[in-house]
């Protein structure tokens, strides 16, 4: 930061790290991930990995990492398609909200159109 001050970098749940304390992000896979539970965060000085709720690729954003940069309707249809895939599950498909995030997601990754080059 442009004044040396250490970042703080939101992990959900209430958690905050110093983006410069923060050494390694691993993302939760399988039937472990669910439930707030998104990425493991490991911390200088902290022995055990913090439970993060948001994605790696949203801490790394936070962090300031350019990687990052654009992953926000990315993470927003992972979440999307988990909560497709659970509430399939339990046999509880609202297809009228289904619809409207679906066209929500759609119009945030729709490009203006170009003007057209005439010469």
């Amino acid at each position: 930061m442009a004044d040396g001050a250490p970042r703080m970098v939101f992990l959900g749940f209430g958690k905050y790290a110093r983006a410069d304390k923060i050494y390694a992000l691993e993302p939760i896979r399988g039937e472990n991930r669910g439930g707030g539970r998104r990425t493991l965060v490991w911390v200088e000085g902290v022995a055990e990995p913090i439970v993060a709720s948001r994605t790696e690729r949203t801490i790394l954003h936070e962090m300031g990492q350019d990687v990052a940069a654009g992953s926000r309707l990315l993470d927003e249809a992972l979440s999307f398609a988990e909560r497709i895939a659970a509430d399939a599950d339990r046999g509880r498909v609202d297809l009228g909200d289904l619809g409207r995030r679906a066209r929500r997601l759609l119009e945030a990754s729709a490009r203006a159109p170009e003007a057209e080059q005439l010469f």
